[in-house]
This record gives structure tokens, sequence and C-alpha cells, in this order.
């Protein structure tokens, strides 16, 4: 573990006396949990491989306690919170420190690339680590996985449900566009499931880490845009077929002709339904859509 030699932080204040302190109550309607198992906070720190030379991102920095892990860590660290009533918190405590920014803003909001641009240094990569709450937890995450800056590694406390969508296999009742768009982006774990017992106020459902370790190349050269396009039709209507959700629904919006001669030169059958797919097979259903897409535009273009 590498740590920044000449920083050294005062001993962490309980955070149930530092809420007592600033007067904080936690708002349900932002997702809001003290979590009370510090052991969490280095398991995450320790997934998200930190050294001197990372640029961090960290999303709801509540009270600090993830945020102090993360500083002694990384180079550079700009904490994003939505609630003015914690960044106090955090100016107290992290104030004095050239290498953090803080940031009082809803991250959904503002475009990563002005963010980072605006108060972290120029770096090819960074990453995130989060606390994610529950109710924006997937926009949240295709904020980042979508957003033209690289984020090598992202490290996301979420609801387990979600992460098991995350991570599940083909064919499988769990398996839908999380996982698709997961793959897509990045080789995904769950590094550690963290009980409803670990938080104040409890919530009603357990949580677990998630790890993405993003491909810095498309994979398996996809157009991903695209093919994401294709994925989110198919399984609008996830008990359809892929003819009637993608071919007579009008859903996906591309050529009946072009997506009909993509499943001929596949071999995939349009008979099938999304959740039997790999991704993969998107992949090549996208590309060769999108070919013929091409196709059909030049012959247009040449009858003109």
């Amino acid at each position: 573990m590498e740590t920044l030699p000449e920083l050294s932080l005062p001993p962490a204040e309980p955070l149930r006396d530092l809420c007592i302190r600033h007067g904080i109550r936690f708002k349900k309607g932002l997702g809001q949990n003290l979590l009370l198992d510090d052991n969490i906070n280095r398991i995450m720190v320790d997934a998200a491989d930190l050294s001197p030379d990372d640029a961090v991102v960290e999303v709801g920095s509540g009270l600090g306690a993830l945020t102090r892990r993360i500083v002694v860590r990384a180079g550079d660290v700009l904490c994003v919170e939505i609630d003015a009533t914690f960044i106090p918190v955090l100016e107290e405590q992290f104030g004095n420190m050239p290498h953090v920014k803080l940031f009082r803003g809803d991250i959904l909001n503002h475009s990563l690339v002005k963010l980072v641009g605006e108060f972290l240094p120029p770096r090819d990569e960074y990453k995130l680590l989060s606390n994610l709450p529950y109710y924006i937890t997937t926009p949240i995450l295709f904020h980042f996985i979508e957003s033209p800056i690289y984020f090598s590694r992202l490290v996301v406390m979420m609801q387990a449900e979600v992460g098991d969508r995350l991570i599940a296999d083909v064919n499988s009742s769990n398996y839908g566009i999380l996982a698709v768009a997961g793959r897509m982006y990045a080789d995904v774990d769950v590094v550690h499931h963290v009980p409803a017992s670990c938080f104040v106020p409890r919530p009603k459902v357990d949580s677990c880490i998630v790890r993405f370790r993003c491909h810095r190349e498309p994979l398996a050269g996809a157009d991903t845009p695209f093919t994401m396009k294709l994925v989110r039709a198919a399984f609008a209507q996830r008990r359809k077929t892929l003819r009637n959700s993608l071919l007579k629904s009008g859903a996906f919006g591309a050529p009946q002709a072009a997506i009909q001669a993509a499943f001929e030169e596949t071999g995939i059958d349009a008979g099938r339904r999304p959740q039997t797919l790999s991704v993969e097979e998107f992949i090549a259903l996208a590309r060769s859509t999108r070919a013929h897409m091409a196709t059909m535009d030049a012959a247009r273009e040449e009858a003109q």
C-alpha cells in the first residue's frame, strides 16, 4: 500500500459526534446512510488500487470517512457532495489540503469533462470511488462509464440487487441491459457484500461493493453507443423475441431490411429472446446492422 509520505491526518472523530457537533440529520430523500464499519471503506480503497499517481473523483463524500482513506493514497482528489450541510464537515477535515478539491453540486447536472478539467490536473485516466445513493445508482454509473474522459477503475457501493444484475450470466433472470452494458465497458466483479446492519439509518436492503476495470478501447471494436441503442430496444420488452422488439415494434429505429439482413449474416435467430444473447452476439448484430444501413445509404445516394 503506497501512501503520501508527507500527509498525516489527526485521529478520526467518531462519526456520530461529528453529526451532533454539526447538527447533521440524514435525509432519506437523498438516500443518505451512515456507514458504521470503517473496514468497508478500507476494502473500497484497496479495490481501487490507489497510488500517488492517481486522480480520484469521489461522489457523495458525506462526512468524509471514505475520503480520509482516499486522500492519503491518491495524488489528487475531487470530492463532490450534493448536500450543503456536509460541506463544512469536509472543509474542516480537508480544506487545507492542496491536493483535495471540494465541489458542492449534483454530479448528474455537470459535465465530467468540465468538472475534471477545472478541479483536477490533466491525466490519461482517472478513478471513481463512491457510496452511491440507491435511487440514482444507474444514472451515475452511466454518467461515468459513457464519459469522454477515461475512468480506468470505478469502485462503488450500491444496492446488492443492482450488483447482482451487473454480474448476471446470460439467460438468467437478472441478465439485462445492466449486465450487457457492464461487460461492454468493463470487467465487472463484486468485491464485498455489505449487510444492511452496517448502516444507520438501517436500509431495507443489503449492499455490495462493485469494481469496474474499464476497457480503454471498445470491446471487440464495437460501436458502443449504437450497440447500446440496439440492446435497449431489445430489452424494452424482454419477454418478446428479437423479431418483435427489433423488427416489428420500431423501437430500434433502424430499417427493417438492414436488421433482417444482419440476422441472416450473423446467423442469430430472430426468434430468440434478448436474455439469451451474449454481449459478443449483440455487438455482432449491431455491427452487421450498421454495415447494411451504410450500404443502403450508399445505394440511395448513387441512385439519386
